[in-house]
């Protein structure tokens, strides 16, 4: 323990003259006990070169050598209109694909003047009610030329379907899309807690999707399997690992369940992580994550293509290490998140804003966050040497550990019988809430220090900065949009539709994605197409695991 004879705002200034002694923790931010130094005896064993099976240090022979990562902002704000000004803005400054985030409303399956919808449309993301705002969303973009990840995971296959329709009445094949889709509805059910039907159906809807964009989408990456969530939640590193992977594996033998070849979808399996303020921890969370994913895909679901058994990921630094005092501070906390990251082998990367955890970003945050990305990529030569950290004996001890601790969880999951049993017998919720009681409790009884927070406050008034705010007009717009289309849409036609739908998610026979398209075409809402689902599968109600 740290000798701290001061506490409050006197011991802050304290500090300030003469620092809080060295700063150091025996621990990594995830309770994982450290050495003061390691050596050679902490090292086993010697990974193969980047490019090389199981992929520990790199799943590319010459890393960003032959391609940079993916500088891919997250955005979305208020409605189609002032989200497509903001993609053109960052196409501008040099951002190499768009990253779509949606509000509340449209995440949870509800229509902008649905009641449920009151006071969050347009607040956390872009409103997005039906295929008119997917085309209003993109337009004077080349959907063909770039790629699109869309943050949604309960109507993820609903957006899929807008995605495709929007696009080919631009007269681009939905072979030619290229991008990812979340989809990840198990992560919701353990951390995010945005769904719409039980898990089980639902797990059926995704293959679905799997299945469809596995024939008729060959450049789409058909799910990104989140681990991100699971951190924001109060997860640690190897809780995020193990449980991200699991969910991965999940959907992997579901789908091969179906009947699908491992080798027909799994190369276009994606994986979103965190990365946050606990450097080597991160470091090595990326590369123990390549090198558990690896084996499993090969030696255990029988996958011989590869590519099946490379790891792809894309990253977004910590949104829940960011802080409210002294903001500024979070421009240099992103910093060293995206450098964590892109040592760890990132494919593509989100740098946060320093006022998201005040607001949606403004352009001049969401600037300084993609220059930060910039000058990481141009200016630091970080790129020229692939997985520069291997065969550190510190990097290499940490690495073994996170597969050891993600290990141990598979074991727990397998108990239970699957992803499924353990989400309902609430076992992920507890563990990441015990996780996360622990970090509160480190925090507040001063034992990890976070700058401006618990140490080097600052007494004066926090620094002004300019928000963007979203207003309830956004809201009002939204609801007269609907009213003008529903009012001159094919009524006959909607209800088709969704009567044709409905019969297919009865039918497990029936892969439902050519009916949500159809449904999309027709201008039906999305709330609509939802109620539509619910009828046959239900709404999910969380048990109390507490």
């Amino acid at each position: 323990m740290i000798d701290r004879p001061e506490t409050g705002a006197k011991a802050s200034q304290a500090y300030l003259r003469t620092g809080p002694g060295s700063g150091a923790v025996d621990r990594t931010l995830s309770d994982v006990p450290l050495k003061t130094v390691y050596g050679p005896e902490d090292v086993t064993h010697l990974n193969p070169p980047p490019g090389e099976y199981p992929y520990t240090r790199g799943i590319h022979k010459n890393g960003y050598r032959d391609r940079l990562w993916t500088m891919r902002q997250f955005a979305g704000f208020g409605n189609a209109k002032q989200t497509n000004e903001r993609y053109h803005f960052l196409l501008s400054q040099g951002q190499m694909g768009l990253s779509v985030a949606f509000d509340m409303p449209t995440l949870m399956g509800y229509d902008s003047d649905a009641p449920q919808a009151r006071g969050e449309v347009g607040k956390c993301g872009v409103a997005i009610d039906s295929l008119l705002d997917m085309e209003q969303l993109f337009d004077g973009i080349d959907m063909g030329a770039i790629t699109t990840s869309m943050t949604i995971n309960g109507p993820a296959a609903i957006a899929v379907a807008q995605y495709v329709a929007a696009a080919e009445k631009k007269g681009i094949s939905r072979k030619q899309l290229g991008g990812t889709i979340q989809a990840d509805i198990l992560k919701e059910y353990i951390a995010q807690k945005e769904w719409i039907f039980p898990p089980r159906p639902h797990m059926r809807v995704i293959v679905d999707m799997i299945e469809f964009c596995t024939t008729e989408m060959p450049k789409w990456n058909t799910i990104s399997i989140s681990g991100y969530h699971i951190r924001e939640a109060g997860s640690t590193a190897a809780q995020e690992l193990a449980f991200t992977l699991a969910d991965g594996f999940a959907y992997v033998e579901a789908a091969m369940k179906r009947g699908l070849d491992v080798d027909s979808f799994a190369p276009r399996l994606s994986y979103f992580f965190n990365s946050h303020i606990d450097f080597f921890e991160e470091i090595a969370k990326f590369r123990a994550a390549r090198r558990i994913y690896a084996k499993r895909m090969r030696e255990r679901y029988g996958a011989k293509n590869p590519k099946s058994w490379q790891l792809r990921f894309h990253t977004q630094t910590a949104g829940c290490s960011a802080t409210a005092q002294q903001p500024e501070n979070n421009i240099v906390r992103v910093a060293f998140e995206a450098m964590a990251a892109v040592l760890g082998g990132t494919q593509s990367l989100h740098t946060n804003s320093m006022d998201e955890v005040l607001a949606l970003p403004t352009e001049k945050s969401v600037e300084i966050a993609l220059r930060t990305q910039q000058v990481l990529a141009y200016e630091t030569n970080v790129t020229n040497v692939v997985d520069p950290l291997g065969g550190s004996y510190f990097v290499e001890a940490l690495t073994d550990e996170m597969e050891r601790q993600a290990e141990a969880y598979f074991e727990q999951i397998e108990e239970y019988g699957g992803c499924i049993e353990a989400i309902e017998a609430g076992f992920f919720q507890k563990e990441i809430a015990e996780a996360s009681y622990r970090y509160q409790r480190s925090i507040e009884s001063k034992d990890r220090i976070i700058v401006g927070v618990n140490y080097f406050q600052k007494e004066e008034p926090q620094l002004d900065i300019d928000l963007l705010r979203i207003t309830e007009e956004v809201a009002r717009e939204q609801s007269r949009s609907l009213a003008e289309l529903r009012s001159r849409r094919d009524a006959a036609r909607v209800q088709a539709t969704l009567d044709r739908l409905e019969r297919a998610c009865r039918d497990e026979g029936d892969n439902v994605m050519p009916h949500l398209i159809d449904c999309v075409n027709a201008y039906c809402t999305e709330g609509e197409i939802v109620d539509a689902m619910v009828k046959v599968f239900g709404r999910y109600t969380e048990r109390s695991a507490f």
